[in-house]
């Protein structure tokens, strides 16, 4: 049976989701960035709202915006205050500042439940390209960055000794953080975005013996997240950003559960 065109771009574009964030994923869990990751995503909403008051794209509004909490967080961090307060304060934050936002927007439609849980059946193909060509800009990065980040997450010190600079490496995080988050602000939305970088990599931890591993092994959970998520709301008539994060949680359950039996069966 021929899948109905928007079905193929809803297909895609959870690949090209996948493909961004599973990867991206394993450096948020390797740093125990989820906070950050969350914070980012939250702050995007508001960057929709001025998108639209501006009339200009929302993915360029959604990145300006969640570049700009990045940096700040980053900035701030380290002043006194722990992190995960930090976080938490300017997550929640941002979002209310971005619904308070998009109310006062005088005759601009605006499906506010299709950007905070995704309307990935809705894609364009002008979506596709977008969604493509900015997971194809974070892999290429950390394709090109791949050993440094790995120095760099796992010893800053040994990272200062071989000449490759932390802080450099957090912010190429950073930037990649941001795009994915603009990217799929359209598939799973604002509130599911931190959980489709969190939940494969952590899925495919306990599979993996290396970081290559683990990171591949991820973008597979995820895409299998992705096209499963999609044929399944379709079935079940459900919305499709929450299918996709249902069954990432799922599979997460079932590596984990799997592996655990494993290691009881051994000890016995």
């Amino acid at each position: 049976m021929m899948l109905d065109d928007f079905l193929i771009r809803a297909m895609l574009a959870g690949l090209g989701v996948a493909l961004a964030a599973a990867p991206l994923g394993c450096f948020v869990v390797w740093r125990r960035m989820a906070y950050f990751g969350d914070a980012t995503a939250h702050a995007s909403i508001l960057g929709v709202a001025l998108a639209l008051a501006f009339g200009i794209s929302v993915f360029t509004g959604a990145l300006v915006v969640a570049l700009i909490m990045a940096a700040a967080v980053s900035s701030l961090s380290g002043r006194g205050m722990a992190m995960d307060t930090l976080l938490g304060v300017m997550a929640h934050s941002a979002l209310a500042f971005g619904l308070v936002a998009v109310s006062f927007l005088q005759g601009v439609r605006i499906d506010l439940m299709g950007y905070l849980f995704g309307d990935i059946l809705a894609v364009s193909k002008v979506d596709l390209a977008v969604i493509w060509g900015g997971a194809v800009a974070v892999v290429a990065l950390l394709a090109w960055r791949w050993q440094a980040l790995l120095t760099a997450t796992l010893s800053p010190d040994l990272a200062k000794a071989s000449g490759i600079d932390p802080r450099r490496e957090q912010l190429g995080l950073t930037l990649a953080l941001a795009v994915v988050v603009a990217v799929a602000i359209k598939v799973v939305g604002v509130l599911l975005i931190a959980a489709m970088l969190i939940v494969p990599a952590a899925a495919a931890r306990p599979l993996a013996a290396t970081p290559e591993r683990m990171a591949l092994i991820a973008v597979g959970l995820a895409a299998l997240a992705a096209l499963g998520g999609v044929q399944g709301s379709f079935v079940l008539d459900t919305p499709t950003g929450p299918t996709i994060v249902c069954l990432a949680a799922v599979i997460f359950a079932l590596t984990t559960g799997a592996t655990a039996l494993g290691r009881l069966s051994a000890k016995s």
